[in-house]
């Protein structure tokens, strides 16, 4: 393999720590203010303005691209155990914490996916401007797609399907899950192993550039493009997460029988 550009090597990791780090804080447990969401939406387009005009200047595609940077935001994506989720979810366990995971997960995404719609909707109203769309999207885009992954590693958690392997790989595994809108099977040994291979980056890139596409439905006059971003991505997040706990529950072990008194 060939070594890096050493003189691009530190501005590429610069970018990459910085792009990782924005969608990190952007799915930390805990509701944050509008305005600091705006905020670090507002941030991350212009960390991913950056790196698309570096990609643009080296050839790459859109949809690589756009994969390959979903890739080094994956293992930064903050993943709760059980015990934790149900600490924060007011001590609910297996269902009432499944469901409690998925109606905060479509909160989350019903708001990122309103304010990028309100800022593409802006944009939309300002012809100069226009251009800078697509990376508000891109950034909308990503943040989704790193909270569905985190609500389906989630749910495997709380179905007590856990996947093995260091961070990377169970980063990578539950990437592959969320690209193929399933539940991971811990007992098919190429499910960490071979999660990103060939087919799955494949399946990764389509299913981003699906998203990416859903997103570019906002871009409409007023707050019009608010109201379809957000209404879009709920719908989105709460198929998910029916479809995911669906594959997980055949796998969770049975509750203990209850004990009657006097035994």
């Amino acid at each position: 393999m060939a070594e890096p550009d050493r003189d691009q090597q530190p501005h590429s990791e610069g970018a990459d720590s910085d792009v990782g780090e924005l969608v990190g804080r952007l799915t930390e447990p805990g509701d944050l203010e509008p305005a600091e969401r705006r905020k670090l939406l507002g941030r991350l387009t212009r960390a991913l303005r950056q790196r698309s005009k570096q990609a643009k200047a080296e050839g790459t595609g859109r949809g690589r691209w756009l994969a390959d940077v979903f890739l080094t935001i994956a293992p930064r994506i903050p993943i709760r155990d059980v015990r934790t989720l149900s600490e924060h979810h007011h001590g609910l366990t297996g269902e009432l914490l499944a469901d409690d995971l998925i109606r905060t997960a479509q909160k989350a995404t019903m708001t990122v996916g309103a304010i990028g719609g309100a800022l593409a909707a802006a944009e939309f109203a300002a012809p100069p401007l226009l251009l800078s769309a697509p990376a508000q999207l891109v950034a909308e885009t990503l943040v989704v797609a790193a909270i569905e992954v985190k609500l389906l590693a989630e749910l495997h958690e709380v179905y007590g399907v856990r996947v093995q392997g260091t961070g990377p790989q169970r980063a990578a595994a539950f990437t592959a899950a969320w690209a193929r809108q399933r539940g991971i099977d811990p007992l098919a040994p190429t499910s960490v192993t071979l999660a990103l291979g060939a087919a799955t980056k494949t399946a990764l890139r389509n299913r981003l550039m699906r998203t990416l596409g859903r997103h570019l439905t906002t871009l409409g006059p007023f707050l019009t493009g608010a109201v379809a971003g957000g209404a879009l991505n709920r719908v989105a997040t709460k198929k998910l997460g029916e479809a995911v706990r669906t594959d997980l529950r055949g796998k969770l072990p049975p509750p203990p029988e209850p004990r009657r008194l006097g035994r």
